[in-house]
């Protein structure tokens, strides 16, 4: 099982930066940051699979694509802020920590323009 390989990598990378944290503690953010950017590699393949699935799911149910692709572009944003985030707060950098966490919630906003306009224009219709 892969998780088995990619929980004990995860185990591995926290002890190394604990005892690199005692020696250089300038290198135990670096191992900590590597050791994060190799599981995140280990698993993009795994979401690939499921978006193709859900994909195919959402084509099936006729479910408009673009409707589809902004939920999965969201959850993407949401995911890849909370990574950035983490990073910075284990760095100890707060503020820019929170100025990913903006970024990421403008960016989600936008992305929910098109999908608000469209609920605007459906219920608008319905108005005499």
């Amino acid at each position: 099982m892969e998780i088995i390989q990619i929980v004990g990598l995860g185990i591995i990378g926290a002890i190394l930066a604990v005892v690199i944290h005692q020696t250089k503690g300038e290198f135990a953010l670096l191992s900590s940051i590597v050791v994060s950017l190799i599981i995140l590699l280990l698993i993009i393949g795994k979401i690939a699979v499921i978006i193709d699935v859900m994909e195919n799911l959402a084509t099936k149910a006729n479910i408009d694509l673009i409707y589809f692709r902004t939920i999965l572009k969201v959850i993407a944003i949401s995911y890849i802020t909370e990574f950035g985030y983490k990073i910075c707060e284990d760095t100890g950098q707060h503020n820019i920590a929170m100025k990913i966490q903006l970024a990421g919630r403008v960016f989600i906003m936008i992305l929910g323009i098109p999908i608000m306009l469209a609920i605007l224009e459906s219920v608008m219709q319905l108005l005499p």
